[in-house]
């Protein structure tokens, strides 16, 4: 049983690579330019910092210290204006800026600046009123800003010895509690998956825990449903053939955030393993062993459809790189890794065999996916066991 979810607010900033699962990045790579001094990384964490550097009022203006000039900077008045948190500007509520920005008086100008213990009252031109935390203000001047638009915690990378020690929560606790769905996200956003144990083995029971998270997400296989080795549908995954570690989705713009997996009943067949890969761990080592092949595997983009079924080709409105980055920070996001689903790669012929070469040092990073110390195989025996996988 497999169902498939999205969550528009994520409670991950990656796709790891799970029981069918790995992940994607990058941009197109010039030539044969390639960087050996690669921007990119595995992880970005919240800071820790609690310290800021005090913003000083200079005449009418109000300076922050930039981290990216190392100097004190003034804050434009037009942004200063537009980010005022007052209940005129934005609903106390909705948290949605009501201000209409292009309202503001080209000629605006700031009347006064009375800084407290705590932030600044701003007076301006227009008689408009606003203050501003003295903190958040120190913030503003800040370059990474990620740990406050993303949300971030922080990440636990594992290999196989994941299997003496894996994520799981109890059905009940999800079903009877917030709680026990906070807890449960929170795994699936550490480690990329978790176990839900006690789960009824049914169709409807299964529904109702992904409806715990968010609505279900529907594709070309619909929402929610059940399949066997029946070729119901034109892919490798309704047949009996064994499938190397993948992620699933890299023929659509934005694949499905979270799947579901429950095994209903295999009674006297014979197989069935699932393995589960940390498709970050595995870029990581990749970029400690091969930085170059790591770099082209993340600049390089790759086309990709599902074409089995007559009459319809999906694919996704551009090419991706198989790991992909966050544009501002340069850290690992997603993993787009999916060989059967694999199209053209997006290089000049004559350049193409770079990207083999990358994919075969990336053999290092197939080999390190496939490699028995970084995959935890299982069998879906455990009548009421689900795997959620981010």
């Amino acid at each position: 049983m497999q169902g498939s979810c999205e969550l528009h607010h994520s409670t991950s900033a990656r796709q790891r690579q799970t029981s069918s699962a790995i992940a994607s990045s990058g941009e197109h790579i010039l030539g044969h330019d390639v960087l050996h001094s690669s921007p990119f990384h595995i992880l970005t964490t919240p800071s820790e910092d609690a310290t800021f550097e005090r913003p000083v009022i200079d005449g009418e203006a109000i300076l922050v210290y930039s981290d990216a000039s190392r100097s004190f900077v003034p804050v434009p008045k037009v942004w200063l204006r537009d980010h005022c948190q007052c209940t005129t500007c934005v609903h106390p509520d909705t948290k949605q800026r009501l201000l209409d920005t292009f309202s503001i008086p080209r000629d605006l100008a700031v009347k006064s600046c009375e800084p407290d213990s705590a932030g600044i009252r701003v007076t301006w031109n227009d008689g408009h009123r606003s203050y501003y935390p003295l903190e958040w203000l120190a913030k503003s001047g800040r370059s990474n800003k990620s740990g406050e638009r993303q949300g971030l915690s922080s990440l636990s990378l594992w290999g196989n010895g994941i299997k003496d020690n894996e994520p799981e929560v109890q059905y009940r606790d999800i079903m009877n509690s917030d709680q026990g769905v906070g807890e449960w996200l929170t795994l699936l956003h550490r480690y990329g998956f978790c176990y839900v144990d006690g789960t009824p083995a049914t169709p409807e029971a299964t529904e109702e825990l992904l409806k715990r998270i968010a609505f279900i997400r529907h594709t070309h296989y619909g929402g929610f449903w059940d399949f066997t080795s029946d070729l119901a549908s034109k892919d490798t995954a309704y047949t009996s053939l064994g499938l190397e570690a993948h992620t699933d989705n890299t023929y659509f713009s934005d694949p499905a955030g979270l799947q579901m997996f429950h095994c209903l009943s295999h009674t006297d067949g014979e197989g069935g393993a699932s393995l589960l890969v940390d498709g970050f761990q595995a870029a990581a080592d990749l970029q400690k062993e091969d930085p170059e092949a790591y770099n082209i595997l993340s600049t390089v983009n790759v086309y990709t459809h599902a074409s089995g079924n007559e009459g319809i080709s999906i694919q996704p409105y551009r090419s991706f790189p198989v790991l992909q980055h966050d544009p501002l920070h340069h850290h690992l996001v997603q993993i787009r890794w999916n060989s059967s689903d694999r199209a053209a790669i997006d290089m000049p012929l004559e350049e193409v065999q770079t990207w083999y070469d990358a994919a075969a040092e990336a053999d290092l990073f197939i080999s390190i996916v496939n490699r028995d110390d970084y995959i935890s195989r299982f069998k879906m025996l455990k009548w009421g066991r689900v795997a959620g996988l981010n």
